[in-house]
Order: C-alpha cells, then sequence, then structure tokens
C-alpha cells in the first residue's frame, strides 16, 4: 500500500460521492429525521453501503475495459434498447438537475433575507454554465480540488449545526445499529424508499464508470489493474464516508430538535424570536413539515440567525457541486450512447434550459412550499429510473467476455 499512489487515484471517487450530498438528498435527509427521528438512519446506512458496492461494479467496469458504461451499453445493446436506456438516463439527469436548481435558488432566497425573489435565484443559477466552463480550462485534477473545497464547506456548515443542536448519542447510534421502527406508519415508510430514492443515483453509476479513465493505467498488465482497482475502491470508501457522515449530520439535527414537533411549537418560538418567517407556520396542532426552506427557518428560529445563514451556505455548496457533476454525467451518457460529441457550453445549455423551465415556471406562478415539493416527486423519479442503470451494471461486470478476468462471477 502506497499513499502516494492513493493520492494519485484519488478524484473521481469526491466527485462522485457529490451525488450523495445533493439538495435532494439534504431534503430527504431533513424530512426522514423530522417524521421519523432517528429511527431510520440505518436505512440510510444501507442504501450507502449499497451504493459503494455499485459504485465498485461501475468503476471496475471502466478501469478494466477502457470504456464507460454507456459506451459499453452502445457496444453491446441492439438500437432500441439502447435509445431506451438513453432516454431513462437523460430523464434522470434532468430530474437530478432540477434538484440542483431548487436547491441553490433557495438558498440563495435565504441568504438574501427573500430580497431576490426564488424566480430570480433560478434564473442566476444559469450562471452555473458559465462557472463550470471556466473551472473546466483548468483541467480536471484542479476541477476535482473545486468540488473536495464545496464537499468541505458541507462538512463544516452542516458540522456547526449538529455541534449546537447537540444530538443524543445513544439514540443515534441506536438508529444506525439497530434496523427498527417503531409505531411507524406510512410516511415513515415513504421516507425510507425516498432516501434509497435519493442516496443511489442511476446516473451516478455512468459518471464513475467514466471518472476512473482519467488515471493511465496500462491494461495489458493485470497487477497494474488489479492496483487500480483496489485505490479506486479505497478512495470511493472514503468519499462516500464522508458523505455519509454529512448526511447523519442533517438527519439527526432535525431529529433531535423537530421529531414530533407542531406547528404550534414552531410558530411561537418564531414569534418569540421575532423571524420574519413565523407566517409559514399556522398556529395549529398538526405534526410539522419541514423542506429544506423550512428546514433553514425553523433552525433561525431556534438557534439564531446565524443557523439559518449557515445552513442556505451549506446548501448552496451542495447545489453549486452537483450542477457540475451532473454536467459531466449528461456529457458522457451523449457521448457513449449516441456518439456525439457536442462541446461542453452546448451541453449544459440544453440540460440547463430543459431543468430551469418548469422550476421556473412554479417560482414565478406557485409558492415555495410547491418549488421544494418538487423534490419529493423528483425523488420517486429517480428511483423508477434505478433499474435503467443497475441491469446494465450488473451484467456487463459478471460477463467474462466484457471483463475478462475481472468478471465477478455472480
Amino acid at each position: 500500500f502506497s499513499f502516494r499512489k492513493l493520492w494519485a487515484f484519488t478524484g473521481p471517487g469526491f466527485l462522485m460521492s457529490i451525488a450523495y450530498l445533493d439538495p435532494g438528498n439534504i431534503e430527504s435527509d431533513l424530512q426522514s429525521g423530522a417524521v421519523a427521528g432517528f429511527k431510520l438512519l440505518w436505512v440510510l446506512m444501507l442504501a450507502t453501503i449499497i451504493g459503494l458496492l455499485l459504485q465498485r461494479l461501475a468503476a471496475r467496469l471502466g478501469v478494466v475495459t477502457g470504456l464507460h458504461l454507456a459506451e459499453v451499453c452502445n457496444r453491446q445493446y441492439q438500437k432500441v434498447p439502447r435509445i431506451i436506456l438513453w432516454l431513462m438516463v437523460e430523464l434522470a439527469i434532468i430530474g437530478s438537475d432540477m434538484q440542483e436548481v431548487i436547491g441553490s435558488a433557495i438558498a440563495i432566497n435565504l441568504l438574501s433575507v427573500g430580497k431576490i425573489p426564488l424566480w430570480g435565484g433560478v434564473l442566476i443559477t444559469i450562471a452555473d454554465t458559465f462557472v463550470f466552463l471556466f473551472l473546466d480550462k483548468y483541467g480536471l485534477r484542479k476541477l476535482e480540488a473545486f468540488f473536495g473545497f464545496l464537499i468541505t464547506i458541507m462538512a463544516l456548515t452542516f458540522g456547526y449545526e449538529y455541534i449546537t443542536v447537540k444530538p443524543d448519542q445513544e439514540k443515534l447510534l441506536q438508529g444506525l445499529f439497530i434496523p427498527y421502527c417503531q409505531n411507524c406508519g406510512t410516511p415513515q415508510l415513504e421516507q425510507a424508499v425516498g432516501i434509497v430514492g435519493a442516496v443511489i443515483m442511476p446516473h451516478n453509476m455512468y459518471l464513475h464508470s467514466a471518472l476512473v479513465k482519467s488515471r493511465q493505467v496500462n491494461r495489458a498488465n493485470k497487477r497494474e489493474v488489479r492496483e487500480a482497482n483496489k485505490y479506486f475502491f479505497i478512495e470511493s470508501c472514503i468519499a462516500l464516508f464522508v458523505s455519509f457522515i454529512i448526511n447523519i449530520f442533517v438527519v439527526t439535527v432535525f431529529a433531535e430538535a423537530f421529531f414530533e414537533k407542531t406547528n404550534a411549537d414552531v410558530s411561537t418560538v418564531c414569534m418569540n424570536a421575532s423571524s420574519p418567517h413565523s407566517s409559514l407556520f399556522p398556529s395549529n396542532n398538526e405534526t410539522l413539515k419541514v423542506d429544506i426552506y423550512k428546514g433553514g427557518v425553523v433552525l433561525g428560529c431556534y438557534f439564531g440567525p446565524a443557523a439559518l445563514y449557515i445552513w442556505a451556505i451549506g446548501i448552496l455548496a451542495a447545489g453549486q457541486s452537483s450542477t457540475m457533476t451532473g454536467t459531466y454525467s449528461g456529457q458522457f451518457v451523449m457521448e457513449g450512447f449516441l456518439n456525439l460529441r457536442w462541446s461542453r457550453f452546448a451541453r449544459v445549455l440544453l440540460t440547463r434550459s430543459i431543468a430551469i423551465t418548469p422550476t421556473l415556471l412554479v417560482a414565478i406562478f406557485q409558492d415555495v412550499e410547491h418549488l421544494t415539493g418538487m423534490n419529493d416527486f423528483l425523488n420517486v423519479l429517480m428511483s423508477l429510473q434505478l433499474p435503467f442503470a443497475l441491469i446494465p451494471v450488473l451484467t456487463f461486470t459478471s460477463l467474462p467476455s466484457v471483463m475478462n478476468d475481472f468478471a465477478n462471477g455472480l
């Protein structure tokens, strides 16, 4: 084992792990904490472990064959299934892009104390296109460093919330390692399914299998291939462990502070804190329902304005970073399935336009609850798209004709 070699292979796994930290994930985390307390932490852990195993297979496919998943699909499948697969993956990418636009717009609205309306935040996210293209000129290694910086911001911001709220550590460990859900009903079951859909992103398999190609590996030398597989797996373990810890921060903060709280409880605290957002919570005894927007507001009411702004910075970092990985995924998928090589500028402009249009309409004509409510629908969409990525990954990595001596044999 060599730390120098591990450093050389470090990068693709952290870019891949961004999909485990996008605004859709954060929303799923906070809702599961508010709805089920600590009881669904074990679902989050199992989903992350399954995600790691699938990412390992995707990375191995890229290392062994020198082709990413979309390219292998292009070679192995007939025209009709190939086009169906491409359309399904594009749908998943657009859905993910919409979540990132929603998260960024809400973060901008919170940071500006409501002075920038939601539709204004949606329009500002168009600038992501130019940020991405600017960074891309400086090479993948510098882009990987920038992603590392954004992940650090998320760890610090959500870590601050965790330290401020001080969740019960005994309940945290019990929720992680004892698979139970006492007194759970339909809302808790829905959150459990939502966690799986938010954590395991279908287009992430295509992304990871392509990113590992950025490292030079002599595929004629089995020892080098085996070594590359080892270091990419170690890096993926570290990256997903970091993302898992950040997800735990969010779930436990809302489990500790807002589980079984009513609208009236929160409304009283917000009015006492002179929050400008008090009107969001009617004075009734219905159980509190939170989303990315309300989550920031209630943190501000209970723990001071700093908690609100730090939360918004974390959401903004999540939205910005996942925007760029979604762009990369779209590029690889389009090139692999269609042999169509567009400029990154054209590619980003197309997917961003498709994602922004419905989001902008909702932001203009509806309120923030309808905007954040779209995230729940989009998480379900991700769950429905999963088979279109999992079946090719599991199939190809088990075929000796594709993987040679590195087929998994299952």
